[in-house]
C-alpha cells in the first residue's frame, strides 16, 4: 500500500494573486469576448481555481464600441428594460446601444455569465469597460491578451 497522501489545496483571500489584463474588443464577436471575460474574471484560467473564492483576475476592455455581432443580431436582438411603471418597457437594439451606452453592451453579456450572488458581484467590480483605447489602468502594466 502506498502511504503517500495527497492534500488538495483550496485558495483563500490570502493566497490568490491577481494580475491585470487588458483586452481590446475591436472587431470581436460580443458573445465570444464576454466568454473570455468571464474566465479571466471568475479565475477558471488558473490551477488554483476554487468556485467559492474569488480568485479571478482585473480585466481591462478598451474599444467597446467597436464589438460586433454575428447575423442579424445587431437589428433583432432587443435589451429590454422597465422603469416599473405601466407603459414603461423599453426595447433597444445593439446598435441603438452602442451609440447611446456603448459599455453596457459588454457589461451586459458579462454580468450575465457570472455568477447571481454576491461572489459574483464582486468579480464584476474588477472589470473595467472604456468606449474608447484609452484608460487609466498603466500604472498597473497590464498583460494584452490577443483573442
Amino acid at each position: 500500500m502506498n502511504t503517500l497522501s495527497y492534500k488538495t489545496i483550496s485558495a483563500n483571500a490570502q493566497t490568490v494573486k491577481r494580475e491585470w489584463f487588458i483586452i481590446d474588443a475591436q472587431n470581436l464577436v460580443t458573445g465570444r469576448l464576454a466568454t473570455k471575460i468571464a474566465t479571466l474574471l471568475r479565475g477558471k484560467h488558473k490551477a488554483s481555481y476554487t468556485p467559492h473564492v474569488d480568485c479571478g483576475d482585473y480585466v481591462i476592455v478598451v474599444n467597446a464600441e467597436k464589438v460586433r455581432f454575428t447575423g442579424s443580431k445587431m437589428a433583432k436582438k432587443e435589451y429590454i428594460s422597465h422603469s416599473g411603471y405601466p407603459g414603461g418597457q423599453k426595447r433597444r437594439t445593439p446598435a441603438q446601444m452602442l451609440t447611446a451606452k456603448p459599455k453596457y453592451v459588454v457589461e451586459h453579456a458579462v454580468k450575465g455569465m457570472l455568477p447571481k450572488n454576491r461572489l459574483g458581484r464582486a468579480m464584476f467590480k474588477k472589470m473595467f469597460v472604456y468606449a474608447g483605447s484609452d484608460h487609466p489602468h498603466q500604472a498597473q502594466q497590464p498583460k494584452k491578451i490577443e483573442l
